[in-house]
């Protein structure tokens, strides 16, 4: 026995060691062949680049200018300006988004149409076929159709890039101003060019200028954005874009300032601020521009966005130039009256169309790639048959044919016994199969198009697909790349909570304002009751269900005063089941009103002070009622916030600000503070700070920032700092709890959270399946994360770290009652629900840091935004030493910014603590649940934005992209080598996580692009990371992204969805393009594949649309290829019969209709209205998604099965038939066309049995009338062939057969009846079979691959969910998943599980 064991060891040993050489050696030899695919690759890239684009092409790479491009300032150039590169005039500002021109768009198409395997296949066979005396089948039956086909699908793709042209067009005519003479007569040098191209006078028009702008031979003339040029001078209006990269000359802003929205080119929000240069300050009449000698020498065009390089020359003076000065095309001019800049790059030199995918290419569905390894196996199969019979002839020619007097003399040569096999068998690949493909295609178009469940109602916005040739790949998609900023977020900032003193306040009064117009319009609407809204998805929004609905309070069974919790209570998106504070900003007016005096108000009056004091919001007046032009969202919603609780912001100058204050007892008064400073916000500060005036002369700082600046700043750092840590701590402890229990959670075959979990409980019984759990999204409380690149002296990162629950709500705080103190001179006794003020420890600011710190810890968990408030009052000496080294910085010629940062550190200290604000980024309704269902369908969800990183975070957590336990690791070039940061990254994932977010910089990207190790290494680790949000990102930067992981991940499908025009490149460049109708308009919905109105549309287009269509394509072209195959088996089966001489089984007019008549509905019905399950299953199990990014319904060997399949049965049918006639029958007419009618009669029964019957599970009436068309139309074809086929001698002899001859023949329908009972028998004995044993849990194919009894879900076989879903009880509860109704009656134990005696019934 030892020896017996050291043997086996021994052997164990050698297959290990052999293993690992042959798995070294393939790895070895996929390296050297990846490395020679890779070498051919780039010399054909090379040569392509050479010979084709540069020789023939004469497409040049331009080569870079010597000192840049020189544009001189003219309000009219006598010359046109050249481009020094090209030797010609600058290019002109047309922009084109479409795919093709007049002149490319026939032979792309051609090269287009010709390289997909099928259409070159019916090429190859179409042109012999046409050569007279080689086809038996007819000389045109395959080069017309497909002809017919190409041309129709040129036709189609011709009128899509139609509509991409107009939308050019559209945009090419925009009006914009330019400075031109007054003079029609006198045209620039192009005026003959123009006038060639059209007329002229609707070109251009005057516009009339402001009086004292006024000249005599100039003025500003109205002309389309197509016939802007380099070096025109543009006047810019207010919500006017830009048609063009401008330099800045002027600004009506106060010293030359011009606010721009930045929106459509790099998805940022706050607007940005661009200056002018002092030295053309004269240039904001036309006469000064006139005056003014200005040359500028600037960058070659280039798509970077965040630098810009050049210089101009003005009056012997040489200044730089950076982007502070320009103006890209793409931006639009806000809070400012008008601008006037310098054209310096148009059309596709400017950076918005650099960044642009400018010219995409087709996209191809996915399983076009199997389809054409299909294609090639069928080839290689009709040539097989074809040199089999060909062979055949040649036997039976030396064996039969010489020794027959009769055909001795009829020899037919071998070349054309070959050709004539091969035309003959090619139909086994179907030209009919792309014809239909795209009558399917069509039809699913129509039926996602019209889906009332992604309508939305609000904006009367139905789903629309621009492109129906992908619609399958909506059901395979692994990755979403998604932008933030429109997509995920409706940009509307509302101040949610504030911490004052450590205690934490609700602020909701624009929820309770919102919820009374909205019970408003239900008291005056007809019908006063709920109605159900049309779309399920927006059911399970907590948001907007709270605010129209009662729900009790979450709270509720920890206070008394859960009666106070109304319809409009606000929850968190990231953590609903949170509890929120017991007060809210309503009740601390009420307490400041009763309590005026008391240090509690005090403070609360001055937090609300610094709010309305320390920003940059300019306040417009507007019938009565007062608005505000902010540069942010986020000082929007806190100036707004101050109004609400009374600190209105009524006027604001670089001087002063002038605010209304309400006094709380209907009165108001007026307060001016003169504004003596602003020391700006910057990203590396990442602060802002003003210093103000107060009317009783104080002078105050107030700073405003992220907790990681303002906590070393103020006065008690050090103990702040402490606190911070102590909370840190903390929360890594429960972070890394939450981790471990999270991995000991049931987890599904791709590692996520199982929706649904099933139990077989008696092995080998059919009614043995339970449902454990029916899981609902989940709604977890807490979302921890850990960072690994952030600095160690941080204490507390709300930027980078969301926090877990830390104990009771501090406004509830459990104080001893014999620390609570009453004022004795409270005019009038307090309410109870502000007893906690009274504490004394709410003054303790060692105690008032801890509560504050664990707010922001839960305000960050919830996914708002954070910032801290901190003032301190400067002695006016102190002030004036100060304001000297700040006066002497701002004015400095060098270095200027570093001067100012610096001087604002000098007086940014010694802070004292006011409060902290959380200002909520409002998502669209149902981000988080349509997030949460995607990750559960095995897809994994990227973000890409250009937000500051802090603002992509939070967004993450609130739309759970970051979701419980996450792990988020921030990649940045500042802190370090980045080989030692993702080498981290990949230990930290090899110890285990059960989900890991990456984050990264634009900045940070752009260094791993430049080096080639880098990239490698992190596009390795990246396939291994569930989520990864990217920010600061470019357009060309999000396209490159999305690019990489096509070809890193080349299995992988992906899907880019988003709203503005900075995401146009990455939807063109991902296998699928989401548009979004957005507020910025609709330029993303009209150029993607798909657009819906809503994100929360997104789940049912790919969970239930996608799934469906996958399905129906998947089996379309199954079933094309089944029928095909078994039709044509027979036929080749008959040629020994006929001496191998090509003989058609078939009568040549059925032949030619067959595809056509008695096929096409079935496979079309399949193709459209197919629907394998519910979509109401499909919602409540995401799981089930994967069937598609498997290529379950669509892989080579279920094809083989099928094929083998038809092979069985058209043997079987060829032998029952031939038996029938030649054994045990004797027919009345036993020639060649009652014996080949009769086969085909079988085929068309069967074949539209199978399909229609059998493989078809969603059964519409729709589907049953076009299976008795089909029926009903082969027996009339039978009728029409006999009267009207010719009385000739033929092979075909159909005249009257049908009624005369074999039409009455018993044999003939005896043999009918009894071969198709025996195909149907032993499909569905089968059928029944296998379901029952799938549902028994005993089917296991392939037998080799192992199984256990608690299979996840989605490993489970179709059959069990549609046993499920025929019981009306499962039904329901599969239901009411999918739309996550909450019942209030019921609790959440009975509401999520699953009666098994319910199952059993129903199995």
């Amino acid at each position: 026995m030892p020896q017996t064991a050291n043997h086996k060891e021994h052997d164990i040993v050698n297959k290990k060691e052999t293993d690992t050489t042959v798995t070294t050696f393939a790895r070895q030899t996929r390296r050297q062949l990846e490395r020679v695919g890779g070498e051919v690759q780039a010399c054909a890239t090379q040569w392509y680049k050479k010979y084709i684009l540069e020789t023939i092409l004469r497409q040049k790479p331009l080569k870079p200018s010597k000192d840049g491009r020189h544009i001189p300032l003219r309000v009219e150039h006598e010359e046109v300006l050249v481009d020094e590169r090209r030797g010609h005039p600058y290019i002109s500002n047309t922009i084109r988004t479409s795919r093709y021109t007049l002149i490319d768009f026939i032979p792309k198409q051609i090269i287009f149409q010709f390289t997909r395997l099928a259409n070159f296949y019916f090429l190859c066979v179409g042109i012999p076929q046409a050569i007279p005396g080689l086809s038996t089948t007819g000389s045109y039956t395959t080069i017309l159709p497909l002809l017919f086909f190409v041309l129709l699908t040129i036709v189609k793709e011709g009128y899509d890039d139609y509509k991409r042209h107009r939308l050019d067009n559209l945009e090419n005519a925009n009006a914009a101003r330019v400075l031109k003479r007054k003079s029609p007569n006198l045209s620039s040098p192009l005026s003959t060019r123009r006038w060639l191209a059209g007329r002229r006078k609707d070109r251009e028009k005057d516009v009339e200028s402001s009086g004292d702008d006024s000249d005599p031979e100039y003025g500003w003339r109205q002309v389309k954005w197509q016939d802007v040029k380099v070096g025109d001078i543009i006047k810019l209006v207010r919500d006017e874009a830009a048609p063009a990269d401008l330099v800045l000359l002027y600004a009506t802003g106060e010293n030359g300032l011009a606010y721009i929205d930045t929106m459509d080119l790099d998805g940022e929000t706050n607007l940005k601020s661009r200056e002018s240069l002092p030295d053309f300050k004269g240039c904001q009449t036309i006469a000064g521009i006139r005056s003014c000698q200005a040359e500028f020498v600037l960058e070659d065009p280039n798509p970077d966005l965040y630098r810009f390089d050049g210089r101009v020359t003005i009056d012997g003076r040489t200044l730089p130039l950076t982007s502070n000065e320009v103006v890209y095309r793409g931006s639009t001019l806000r809070n400012t009256e008008y601008a006037i800049g310098l054209v310096i790059n148009t059309g596709e030199e400017s950076k918005i169309r650099l960044n642009a995918n400018q010219h995409p290419q087709a996209k191809k569905p996915a399983l076009e790639y199997i389809a054409n390894k299909i294609v090639i196996a069928l080839a290689l199969y009709v040539i097989i048959l074809t040199v089999g019979c060909s062979m055949g002839y040649v036997i039976w020619r030396q064996s039969t044919e010489q020794e027959s007097w009769y055909v001795s003399m009829a020899t037919v040569e071998f070349k054309q016994i070959i050709i004539g096999y091969a035309i003959m068998f090619n139909n086994v690949i179907p030209l009919a199969l792309y014809v239909t493909l795209e009558i399917t295609r069509i039809g699913q178009m129509l039926l996602l198009n019209n889906d009332v469940e992604m309508y939305d109602e609000a904006t009367d916005t139905p789903a629309r697909c621009n492109t129906n040739t992908i619609l399958e790949n909506l059901g395979q998609v692994s990755y979403i790349f998604s932008d933030k900023t429109g997509t995920l977020t409706e940009n509307v900032m509302k101040f949610r909570k504030m911490s004052i003193a450590g205690t934490s306040w609700l602020h909701e009064m624009d929820i309770q304002s919102e919820a009374a117009a909205a019970i408003d319009q239900d008291l005056n609407a007809s019908t006063a009751v709920a109605m159900p809204r049309r779309s399920r998805e927006v059911a399970s929004v907590i948001h907007e269900d709270i605010e129209l609905y009662p729900v009790s309070s979450p709270s509720s069974r920890f206070t008394p005063r859960s009666e106070r919790r109304s319809s409009s209570q606000w929850r968190s998106s990231a953590r609903p089941d949170h509890l929120q504070p017991d007060v809210t900003t309503t009740d601390l007016l009420e307490y400041i009103r009763l309590r005026p005096t008391s240090p509690f108000a005090r403070q609360a009056k001055d937090y609300i002070l610094c709010i309305a004091l320390c920003h940059t919001c300019l306040p417009e007046e507007r019938d009565g009622k007062f608005d505000f032009q902010a540069s942010s969202p986020d000082e929007l919603a806190l100036v707004r916030a101050a109004q609400e609780l009374g600190y209105l912001v009524a006027h604001r100058s670089s001087q002063a600000v002038t605010l209304q204050i309400d006094n709380g007892d209907g009165t108001q008064r007026t307060e001016v503070y003169q504004i003596l400073d602003v020391i700006e916000f910057s990203s590396k500060r990442k602060r802002m700070s003003i210093v103000v005036r107060y009317p009783d002369g104080r002078i105050c700082i107030i700073c405003k920032g992220a907790d990681s600046m303002i906590l070393p700043r103020l006065r008690l750092a050090h103990v702040a700092m402490q606190k911070a840590t102590e909370i840190r701590k903390s929360a890594e402890l429960e972070h890394e709890l939450l981790r471990r229990s999270e991995q000991l959670e049931v987890r599904n075959s791709f590692g996520g959270r199982p929706s649904l979990t099933l139990r077989r409980n008696i092995p080998g019984n059919r009614n043995s399946i339970a449902l454990a759990q029916l899981d609902v999204p989940i709604k977890t409380p807490t979302t921890i994360v850990r960072s690994r690149s952030v600095e160690a002296t941080r204490s507390r990162r709300s930027e980078d770290r969301p926090r877990p629950t830390l104990g009771v709500r501090t406004t509830s705080l459990e104080v001893p009652n014999a620390l609570l103190k009453v004022s004795p001179s409270t005019p009038r006794p307090l309410p109870e629900k502000f007893n906690f003020l009274d504490d004394t420890s709410i003054y303790d600011e060692s105690a008032t840091f801890s509560r504050c710190f664990k707010h922001l810890d839960d305000f960050a968990t919830e996914g708002l935004r954070t910032l801290l408030f901190a003032r301190k009052f400067i002695p006016p000496s102190e002030y004036k030493a100060w304001k000297k080294i700040y006066n002497d910085a701002t004015t400095s010629l060098v270095d200027r910014q570093d001067m100012i940062e610096a001087a604002g550190e000098l007086i940014e200290q010694s802070f004292d603590l006011v409060g902290a604000t959380a200002i909520e980024d409002k998502l669209q309704v149902g981000v988080p649940e349509t997030i949460d269902k995607l990750r559960r369908a095995n897809i994994k969800i990227w973000m890409l934005t250009g937000d500051k990183r802090e603002t992509a975070i939070n967004i993450a957590h609130s739309a759970r992209i970051c979701r419980p336990g996450s792990d988020i690791f921030i990649l940045d070039s500042s802190k370090g080598s980045l080989e030692s940061q993702i080498s981290d990254i990949s230990e930290d994932l090899e110890t285990g996580s059960t989900h890991s977010v990456v984050v990264i910089d634009g900045q940070t990207l752009a260094v791993v692009e430049q080096s080639a190790p880098l990239t490698d290494l992190f596009y390795t680790l990246i396939p291994k990371i569930d989520s990864v949000i990217c920010c600061r990102a470019s357009p060309a930067q999000k396209s490159m992204i999305v690019k990489a992981i096509r070809q890193r991940v080349p299995t992988a499908l992906t899907l880019a969805i988003g709203d503005g025009a900075n995401d146009l490149a990455m939807i063109s460049t991902s296998h699928v393009g989401v548009g979004i109708s957005g507020k910025e308009g609709l330029q993303a919905a009209r150029v993607a594949d798909y657009a819906i109105a809503k994100f929360r549309f997104l789940q049912r287009l790919l969970l239930v649309h996608g799934r469906w269509n996958y399905v129906r394509t998947a089996k379309f072209i199954l079933t094309t290829f089944w029928k095909e195959m078994f039709f044509y088996l027979p036929t080749a089966m008959y040629q020994r019969y006929n001496g191998y001489t090509g003989t058609s089984l078939y009568e040549n007019w059925s032949l030619t209709v067959f595809n056509t008549l008695f096929t096409s509905l079935c496979v079309i019905c399949l193709g459209i209205w197919e629907q394998d399950l519910s979509a109401e299953t499909l919602l409540a199990v995401p799981e089930l998604y994967v069937h598609g990014q498997r290529n379950k319904e669509l892989n080579i060997p279920k094809f083989v099965r099928w094929m083998a399949s038809a092979a069985s049965e058209g043997v079987l049918v060829w032998l029952g038939v031939w038996a029938a006639y030649s054994v045990f029958g004797h027919a009345l007419d036993d020639g060649l066309f009652a014996l080949g009618n009769l086969v085909f009669t079988v085929g068309v029964i069967w074949i539209n049995w199978k399909i229609f019957i059998i493989e078809t599970h969603h059964k519409t009436p729709i589907v049953l009338g076009a299976f008795g068309i089909t029926m009903a139309g082969w027996w009339a074809w039978q009728a029409f062939l006999s009267g009207v086929y010719a009385p000739q001698p033929s092979p075909y002899p159909a005249r009257n057969g049908f009624v005369n001859t074999f039409g009455t023949d018993p044999v003939w329908w005896v043999t009918l009846i009894i071969v198709v009972t025996v195909l149907i028998s032993v499909e569905m004995t089968y059928k029944v079979m296998k379901r029952n044993l799938v549902v028994a849990g005993m089917w296991k194919w392939p037998p080799w691959q192992p199984r256990s009894a608690d299979d996840s879900l989605e490993e489970w076989g179709l059959e069990v969910w549609q046993e499920l879903e025929q019981d009306p009880v499962m039904r329901e509860r599969l239901r009411r998943a999918a739309m996550e109704e909450e019942d209030e009656d019921e609790g959440d134990d009975e509401r999520d599980s699953v009666d098994p005696d319910d199952v059993a019934k129903a199995i």
